[in-house]
């Protein structure tokens, strides 16, 4: 599957902008449309880019007025859009990055704490 599909598949194939504009969504943030999709190198940036999207459609007034056909109103159409933003935000907060060698389980010991206590002990000899 090829980036730009995995993008409509994300946005649950709503049709917010053309592809010309997906495609520069799509390159703000690296990622090249006809390219292989790779969840394990590419996930966190294509959900960057439906933040991009979705934050730019609760920008546009004629497109929440679009979108609000499906709502009550277009409030009810923001409020879904900003959920939707908050759930994918929540999702790219989950991904581990790959540059950090750390467990949760070693930060107890990285902070300053453990500082103040090694000079605490070697102060007082104990």
């Amino acid at each position: 599957m090829q980036v730009l599909d995995r993008l409509k598949m994300e946005l649950s194939n709503q049709q917010y902008f053309s592809d010309e504009q997906y495609i520069q969504f799509l390159a703000e943030n690296s990622l090249t449309p006809t390219d292989e999709y790779d969840k394990s190198t590419m996930q966190k940036s294509l959900l960057f880019t439906v933040i991009d999207v979705l934050e730019a459609v609760t920008n546009d007034i004629d497109l929440m007025t679009g979108i609000s056909t499906e709502f009550s109103d277009i409030g009810q159409a923001y409020s879904f859009l900003e959920a939707r933003i908050q759930q994918v935000k929540d999702k790219i907060a989950a991904i581990p990055d790959e540059d950090e060698n750390y467990s949760c389980f070693s930060l107890m010991y990285t902070n300053n704490r453990s500082n103040n206590i090694t000079s605490a002990v070697k102060y007082h000899n104990i």
